[in-house]
């Protein structure tokens, strides 16, 4: 950051209407810049970061002028920007038509797709630039965890995952598909002439002055490529068990084991529904100096300060397996495992835990107790695990009834049969639901929370497992415990007025 003495004062200074009208509205808010003046064959832009060439160059790419960067506070650009360019921005709509103006010579298949500098050249046109900009922007805007780009025979689709849901975002013409594919394989550093395998990717980028983080997945289809970007916005992440929803006395549990000196610490489901971010927030809480942290990942999904990540790749025959053998010659006190995916895994994270480690991992089941039994399949002796396995936690992501459009309501009875109540035991409880409104898209939620399920392996669980008893016989010992399973927890927050039947059913389905 340059000296106080060399940050303009926005609010003080003259800014030229010629200056503004050589940068879009949607690209002042998505770079979070202000242009100021025109000097010669240069606009003059105030930003916060001005060593960030890869901004001017796409600021020249759309301009079509030479930049100049000076600085400026970042509250300072955001105002300004409000001020100057007000609260109204171009339209989707609009975007799109100007990328197929600009684009509209360019043929869908054939020698361009092979051709590196035609396509490059396409991905640096300044409306295709525009338009994936601005996609991008609502996305993070809309708190969206993935955008999907799905081409069809006649239709090319834009879809966001909020809240767990997708939606439909645009419908740009079929020709924008190579545009658009080649912008984001050139943003992410992929082979921009490949289009016959999957590439993986990522792209680091500042929107509206929040870091936030792309994952770039892209599959061969039968009418061109489908990418799905996988979206970290590093601003609104809550890495703290008191953020994702963890029921207090679950959250007393976890505590005390995750302060022990050694075991393991597992948590399961299917994927999407918080695993790592529970796993995350349980290190967040140990992260201390007295601590060597290592973890082990496929992708590395947060950058923690502290600790020591390591991403696989398979390519190179990096796997968890090989991987963690290797971190335990680092002198480590706790491991994260992103995942048991094999016996060699979980054999080496159970050596680990018997000579004094603390590992976290995750697994593949339904339940808790089923992440036991799995284990089992895999041929690790139950004696091996009852010495190890401190406790398991189940998790589904529920969506939260929007705020904003909550309405008090009587359920069905089918709703009450399906979850298995009577109309005399919700005697005097209030239920609610969203009505819908444009703070949710209509949809009656808004965000999302976790339903938990946590196995502590006490003596009586120890002794069914070492004599190979059933996964029912594991759950109702479990239940007899205390436990509570994710229905149960999930019929808990119904009556708190966070979620709804419906939502609960949805993730809980396949739950026995």
């Amino acid at each position: 950051m340059p000296d106080n003495s060399d940050i303009l004062d926005l609010s003080k200074i003259n800014i030229e209407k010629a200056a503004i009208n050589k940068v879009s509205a949607s690209t002042a808010r998505f770079y979070n810049i202000m242009p100021i003046k025109i000097e010669r064959d240069s606009v003059v832009v105030a930003g916060r970061d001005l060593s960030n060439m890869k901004l001017i160059d796409d600021l020249h790419f759309m301009s079509g002028l030479n930049i100049r960067m000076v600085a400026a506070k970042e509250g300072d650009i955001k105002k300004a920007i409000e001020r100057y360019y007000g609260k109204e921005e171009e339209s989707l709509g609009e975007v799109i038509d100007e990328a197929e103006k600009s684009t509209s010579k360019i043929p869908i298949a054939g020698k361009a797709e092979n051709d590196v500098d035609k396509l490059k050249e396409i991905a640096a046109s300044a409306p295709v630039v525009k338009l994936l900009n601005m996609i991008l922007l609502r996305a993070v805007r809309e708190k969206a965890s993935d955008i999907h780009f799905e081409p069809f025979e006649k239709d090319y689709k834009i879809r966001y995952r909020i809240d767990g849901i997708c939606y439909d975002a645009a419908h740009p013409p079929r020709n924008l598909s190579l545009a658009i594919s080649s912008r984001i394989k050139v943003m992410a550093n992929l082979d921009v002439a490949e289009s016959r395998l999957p590439q993986d990717g990522r792209i680091m980028i500042d929107i509206e002055g929040r870091a936030v983080d792309l994952r770039v997945s892209t599959l061969p289809t039968l009418y061109g490529e489908s990418i799905v970007m996988r979206v970290l916005d590093k601003s609104i992440v809550s890495l703290s068990l008191d953020q994702i929803g963890v029921d207090e006395d679950i959250k007393l549990k976890i505590r005390d084991i995750i302060k022990r000196p050694n075991g393991i610490f597992m948590t399961t489901g299917p994927t999407g529904s918080g695993k790592t971010t529970t796993l995350y927030s349980c290190l967040s809480e140990i992260n201390k100096i007295d601590y060597k942290i290592i973890t082990t990942e496929d992708p590395v999904e947060y950058d923690i300060e502290g600790i020591i990540q390591v991403a696989i790749n398979p390519k190179i025959d990096l796997t968890f397996a090989r991987t963690l053998r290797h971190i335990l010659r680092q002198d480590p006190d706790i491991i994260m495992v992103g995942e048991i995916r094999d016996t060699e895994t979980a054999e080496i994270a159970i050596q680990a835990a018997l000579t004094g480690h603390l590992v976290f991992s995750t697994l593949h089941t339904n339940d808790s107790p089923g992440a036991v039994t799995r284990l089992v399949d895999m041929g690790v002796e139950p004696f091996l695990i009852t010495s190890t396995v401190r406790a398991v936690l189940a998790q589904r992501l529920v969506r939260k009834i929007c705020v904003k459009c909550k309405k008090e309501y009587k359920p069905s009875e089918p709703e009450l049969s399906e979850f298995g109540i009577s109309k005399e035991k919700i005697k005097g409880m209030k239920f609610y639901k969203g009505e819908g409104c444009e703070i949710c898209n209509s949809s009656g939620y808004k965000g999302r929370t976790g339903l938990y399920e946590l196995l502590v392996v006490d003596d009586k669980i120890r002794g069914l497992i070492v004599k190979r008893e059933s996964l029912t016989a594991i759950r109702n010992a479990a239940c007899e415990a205390g436990m509570k399973t994710l229905r149960e927890n999930g019929l808990k927050k119904v009556m708190e007025g966070i979620t709804t039947i419906e939502e609960v059913l949805r993730e809980t389905k396949e739950y026995i």
